[in-house]
């Protein structure tokens, strides 16, 4: 037998205006003493009494296709693997955004959903009526959010792989002319006046540690036969390390370079650069970064209309679950209000037992059988995520540090 929910749909009451600070939210579904209106009414009139300062909103979850009660038992279970892996995405997409952020100095855009801010798309959420319509069953809404979620995410998997090949060969340009004498590229540093190459003669540069110096100044000629005497010049020099040339004869590289290393002498075969060393290199650093600019700029502009997308299906995620999850708690016809709640940290646990003596104030029948928390008929429909009380709660968290 398939069932089609009839959830009563009545205008609210005004509501008092989203905080700007607002990172956790309380997504709470009721079962209705009356109508929606009433039960709304009355639901106000205990936060005020209990906690005045608590934003309360109606959470608008339209006519969904109930199907069989055997598959809502199954996409229970399913809900909340697939909710945790929703929010893991727009995790990765957010760390992803706040990583760059902080490769420039730009004050950084607020997260949005279709430039809605979270907490405002949430608290004034409306069901997406094109992209999941309501006559379709819920567990292939379901398959469809997790489904394209599944193909953003490979997607943040290649543009992240490319921004970062970039980036790194960038960094490997900037070490070239700021790293250590021991690894960086020298064309930057020997001008061609100082490089003599003959038919059978060349100039090698070699790296001296700075405790060596005195050692290679008194035995670089005897490392090898035919080094040219006195042709040794420093021509650099940081806090580790020197670069010295000298001028051997060609057939003695080898000899020389072997003789070197056994004393902890470094040596480095120069060539000259006929567009220049420092123009190669500064052609070759604009291109870098001209590229790493335009990758940023392509995954940054990516990154924050695929968060809103993200989001927005992980919202939509937790509405089902609300729903579900009424539905298998209150019963048939599916009857409930659902709210968001944004109470201060302090007043939670007094708006929590405010809402259980709700609830038990307003079930009837099939709500006995919520006697206990300890009762196992209430783990068995209480699903990872899904609190135990006495009513649906589902807790999010949409802070900068976790989504949920």
């Amino acid at each position: 037998m398939t069932f089609v929910c009839r959830t009563c749909s009545e205008s609210s009451k005004e509501e008092k205006l989203v905080p700007s600070n607002m990172t956790r939210l309380i997504l709470v579904s009721l079962p209705l003493c009356g109508t929606v209106a009433a039960t709304w009414a009355s639901l106000q009139q205990r936060i005020s009494e209990v906690s005045f300062d608590t934003p309360t909103y109606r959470f608008q979850i339209p006519n969904l296709r109930v199907g069989t009660l055997n598959s809502l038992l199954t996409l229970g279970d399913e809900l909340a693997k697939f909710g945790s892996f929703v929010e893991s995405v727009a995790m990765k997409v957010r760390r992803q955004i706040e990583d760059l952020e902080k490769t420039t100095s730009s004050v950084s855009t607020s997260l949005s959903v279709h430039g809605v801010p979270v907490e405002i798309f949430v608290t004034r959420f409306g069901w997406n009526l094109a992209k999941y319509p309501t006559e379709t069953p819920l567990k292939d809404t379901t398959a469809i959010i997790q489904g394209a979620v599944s193909k953003l995410d490979e997607d943040l998997k290649v543009r992240a792989s490319e921004y970062s090949a970039v980036k790194s060969q960038l960094g490997t340009t900037l070490r070239k002319q700021m790293g250590s004498l021991s690894g960086r590229d020298l064309t930057t540093l020997v001008r061609d006046e100082d490089i003599i190459n003959t038919e059978h003669m060349t100039t090698l540069a070699v790296v001296v540690p700075k405790a060596a110096q005195q050692e290679w100044m008194l035995n670089y000629e005897k490392l090898c036969d035919y080094v040219v005497p006195r042709s040794a010049k420093n021509l650099h020099e940081d806090t580790d390390y020197l670069i010295y040339t000298v001028i051997v004869f060609r057939h003695v590289v080898e000899s020389f370079t072997n003789a070197a290393g056994l004393k902890n002498f470094q040596v480095r075969t120069l060539t000259r650069d006929p567009n220049g060393g420092h123009f190669a290199y500064r052609a070759e650093l604009e291109h870098w970064q001209e590229e790493h600019g335009k990758k940023r700029h392509a995954l940054l502009h990516w990154c924050y209309a695929t968060f809103g997308e993200v989001f927005s299906a992980w919202v939509h995620l937790c509405a089902i679950r609300i729903f579900v999850e009424s539905v298998l708690r209150y019963g048939l016809p599916p009857a409930f209000l659902a709210v968001v709640l944004a109470p201060r940290q302090k007043n939670e646990s007094k708006v929590c037992r405010m809402l259980e003596h709700f609830s038990g104030g307003t079930m009837s029948g099939s709500g006995k059988f919520w006697a206990t928390e300890e009762d196992p008929s209430v783990a068995s429909l209480a699903g990872d995520g899904i609190e135990s009380h006495p009513y649906v709660s589902l807790t999010l968290n949409i802070s900068s540090e976790k989504l949920a």
